[in-house]
């Protein structure tokens, strides 16, 4: 959900309204505990350390048409594809040993059923020779021109291609596999599918969209585990907060639905909600919440609550309601701000996530997201959201660095 980084100064404000209504050394592998997900009950929560660190970084992967229909590449376009090495160097040298990474399935895909994955081979080859932990994005709001979302061969194509995409991974990489299905399913269905800002452009068919994403994410992670039972699976939705007027009862009604319905493609991957979509708790593993400065606003008039403010809900608070809601691993999937502000929110996260888990909930990691300044999505502005920039005449990256000291500030303790 970075749309705040993508679009302009008032286009953010835009985008808070409905998106719920429908973003070196080498580390041998830790064993995880495994789980076999075929037989999980509600109950069962796997426990131990998922990630080799707390602190994570994610690069910035969107692969969609944008509103003027011209082909995003993010990983193209911070050169990330060609530097993998440097760059998944760097966070090694950090303490940053696990990453979001994604798939460019427009690229691979070039043919229907037919697959060439050399986009993906020097990130492959680089988390295997610098021993990086990588949670791959199979569908990243790409997907290859012919298909039709909406379509009854959209969640099967997907399928084949997660279980190709699955056998080459394996062949490449050590250890557990974690994969991010279908990113954000939310937030993809309001924009393409609400409100035409995104490929396919469709207007009021959000909610059909997000059907047609959980079934896609369910089939992908059955071929997923047709290739390997030692994967993970890992769903990301941004986390939000919305306030009512309070003397006026009709709007904290509204409210409270809005703030709800963040939790509704959580709840059908679950199969708590509309089971036919063929929702089970098995498919539930970890859950990814992705929350910017921006997640909290007041209805109706869209304005954001500071931080500080009374009406400001913790996010501490935030995550005890998803933790107690689900009972599965949590971490926050993607965090940052832009330009003077980004040491701060991060270190308001990071302790925010000190007292979630301090209070007994498993929170297994914080992301920077993204950890590497990009283009913007409409207007290709230079995003001073990361903590490296682009790519200089001699293939280094300049760093930001009141961010730097406190990631090295923050990694001295794992709040797991």
């Amino acid at each position: 959900m970075r749309y705040l980084y993508a679009f302009q100064t008032e286009v953010p404000t835009y985008f808070l309204i409905r998106f719920y209504s429908i973003r070196s050394q080498r580390f041998r592998y830790r064993p995880r505990i495994r789980y076999n997900p075929q037989n999980m009950r509600e109950t069962d929560a796997p426990t131990g350390k998922l990630f080799n660190s707390w602190l994570i970084g994610g690069f910035e992967c969107s692969t969609h048409r944008n509103k003027d229909r011209r082909r995003l590449d993010l990983i193209d376009s911070t050169l990330h594809d060609k530097y993998a090495f440097e760059d998944y160097g760097r966070l090694m040298e950090i303490g940053m040993q696990t990453a979001r990474d994604g798939l460019r399935w427009h690229l691979i895909e070039y043919e229907p059923g037919k697959y060439d994955f050399s986009s993906l081979e020097r990130q492959a080859d680089a988390a295997r020779s610098t021993g990086l932990q990588v949670i791959w994005d199979y569908f990243h709001y790409g997907y290859p021109d012919d298909l039709d979302i909406f379509s009854s061969e959209f969640p099967s194509r997907f399928a084949d291609f997660a279980a190709a995409a699955t056998r080459y991974l394996q062949s490449r990489i050590d250890g557990t596999l974690f994969v991010c299905p279908v990113n954000e399913i939310s937030f993809f269905s309001w924009i393409a599918g609400d409100i035409g800002r995104f490929f396919p452009y469709a207007k009021k068919r959000g909610d059909e969209l997000k059907r047609i994403l959980v079934r896609t994410a369910i089939a992908g992670m059955d071929a997923a585990l047709s290739v390997t039972s030692d994967v993970r699976f890992v769903h990301t939705d941004p986390a939000i907060h919305v306030v009512g007027g309070k003397k006026n009862p009709a709007s904290q009604k509204a409210a409270e639905c809005y703030r709800k319905a963040q939790f509704h493609a959580l709840d059908m991957l679950a199969g708590r909600r509309e089971p036919e979509l063929g929702g089970h708790i098995k498919y539930l593993d970890i859950i990814g919440l992705n929350y910017y400065f921006h997640n909290q606003w007041r209805y109706p008039n869209r304005r954001k609550i500071p931080r500080g403010h009374a009406d400001y809900m913790p996010l501490r608070s935030i995550l005890k309601e998803f933790h107690e809601r689900y009972g599965r691993p949590i971490f926050i999937a993607e965090t940052g701000a832009e330009d003077d502000e980004r040491r701060d929110w991060f270190k308001y996260v990071c302790e925010e996530v000190r007292a979630a888990n301090s209070a007994g909930m498993n929170i297994e990691g914080v992301c920077l997201y993204p950890v590497v300044n990009h283009p913007g999505w409409e207007d290709d502005r230079h995003c001073h959201n990361g903590l490296w920039d682009y790519t200089g005449d001699d293939h280094s990256r300049g760093i930001y660095s009141p961010l730097a000291e406190e990631i090295a500030f923050q990694r001295l303790s794992d709040v797991r």
